[in-house]
């Protein structure tokens, strides 16, 4: 697992550069910095949108005596996307757009729901005190 982590760390920048430097060539470098700079202030704002409208479910369920398990993933979800589309480069910005919105957003869910079960039933996934 750390390995597949390391290797993450390493060859996301790598790969997010060649993306900036190809985008950079095409349309000019000024362009390209504004295109990022306003895909991070978007990705700010639409996290923000979507926190709340996730916010407001899980207390709607909360108050309905409902554990808000689905509003839990979805936030972080939302999360997940919000820093995505801060970071500098367009395939996080990419992933982080899907992630954010809701009809994509069931798809994730679903896979982390399964890696959740998965290792559940594995006894991997335990919970420590600090």
């Amino acid at each position: 697992m750390y390995k597949w982590l390391l290797m993450l760390l390493l060859l996301v920048p790598i790969i997010e550069l060649w993306g900036i430097l190809q985008i950079g060539e095409w349309l000019g470098g000024w362009t390209t910095f504004l295109v990022l700079v306003g895909m991070g202030i978007a990705g700010a704002y639409f996290a923000k949108l979507e926190g709340r409208k996730v916010w407001l479910d899980a207390q709607r369920q909360l108050e309905s005596g409902i554990m808000p398990g689905r509003s839990l993933i979805d936030g972080i979800c939302v999360l997940l996307g919000g820093l995505l589309l801060l970071l500098p480069g367009f395939i996080s910005d990419l992933f982080g757009i899907v992630l954010l919105l809701p009809v994509t957003r069931p798809i994730f869910r679903r896979i982390i729901l399964q890696w959740l079960e998965k290792r559940m039933r594995n006894g991997q996934f335990t919970i420590r005190r600090f």
